[in-house]
């Protein structure tokens, strides 16, 4: 007697929970989330010019502490609100962006090269160089880099190049490290000798055959870092050593409210609300790269 196999319909909650199911596991999967709030604050660095709509330094003294539109009084005439002297402050973080993009990229990827060759240089020689630079790491991690920073900015006076440059030696450090615990293991492989017996040079050694197979822990490592300096120049701005005014940050968009607070708490939310987005984003992506890269973590 044949058997005929009896499918019943999905109703209309299993196939809910079964489309739920499937954009969870896509989310958990691909890092959407941080992937969109990075592609904001790309767009509005690159085009802030075109899409503010307002001049972010320019005062307007008659609509200081304007509220935004959201409130019944409220004129309409900006989005999130002004500032204490009529600036808009919805322009001021579309051009903080920009300021986040540059500092970002100009201090991340100078760290990256400075820490990155002088972890090759340390777990591949070894010996005084390895003592000498790892020490240099140990000292740099013992300085309280806001202090050092403060003093600099008083010495040096406060300028855009400072403060790159300060954020630019806060970065290569962790990058020696990691870098230098990958070259020990990785200039013992096979391959290696048999490089350094067919009389490669050095450099060849280090670029053609240590630096890819280092290259996955410098780009985790850079995307973890990203938040952290972002977060470093958002303080140094708050406190008077970062971005030098009228120029628009976000840290200094917090510090610009933080004496209207009870009046106008939308100066510093704000802004708070985009470092806190950023910072997020950035962190979750170099968990997501991290776990991704490293083969022994794909696997679980």
């Amino acid at each position: 007697m044949a058997y005929r196999e009896i499918t019943v319909p999905q109703t209309r909650l299993q196939r809910v929970l079964k489309l739920q199911r499937s954009v969870l596991g896509f989310l958990r999967r691909w890092p959407v989330v941080s992937v969109a709030i990075l592609s904001v604050l790309l767009v509005a660095g690159i085009c802030a010019p075109w899409i503010a709509p307002y001049d972010p330094i320019t005062p307007t003294l008659k609509d200081r502490n304007a509220k935004p539109i959201w409130y019944p009084e409220s004129s309409g005439k900006y989005i999130l609100g002004a500032d204490y002297v009529g600036r808009d402050v919805l322009s001021r973080l579309i051009y903080g962006a920009r300021i986040s993009l540059i500092v970002m990229s100009v201090s991340v990827t100078s760290g990256m090269i400075i820490g990155s060759i002088m972890g090759l240089v340390s777990g591949y020689f070894g010996g005084i160089v390895d003592e000498v630079i790892m020490r240099l790491v140990d000292i740099w991690f013992s300085i309280p880099f806001l202090l050092i920073a403060l003093v600099v900015v008083i010495v040096m006076g406060q300028s855009f190049a400072i403060l790159v440059g300060l954020l630019a030696l806060l970065a290569w450090a962790p990058f020696v490290r990691n870098v230098r615990a990958e070259v020990l293991v990785l200039k013992t492989r096979d391959y290696v000798a048999l490089a350094q017996v067919s009389g490669a040079p050095v450099f060849r050694i280090l670029v053609r055959h240590i630096l890819p197979n280092v290259f996955n822990t410098i780009m985790v490592i850079a995307t973890l870092r990203v938040g952290q300096l972002i977060m470093t120049e958002s303080i140094l701005s708050f406190l008077g050593a970062g971005i030098p005014p009228p120029t628009p940050s976000w840290g200094v968009c917090v510090n610009d409210g933080r004496n209207y607070i009870a009046e106008a708490w939308w100066i510093s939310f704000f802004p708070g609300v985009a470092i806190l987005l950023v910072v997020m984003a950035f962190n979750f992506l170099g968990d997501w790269t991290r776990d991704r890269l490293d083969p022994r973590l794909s696997q679980l």
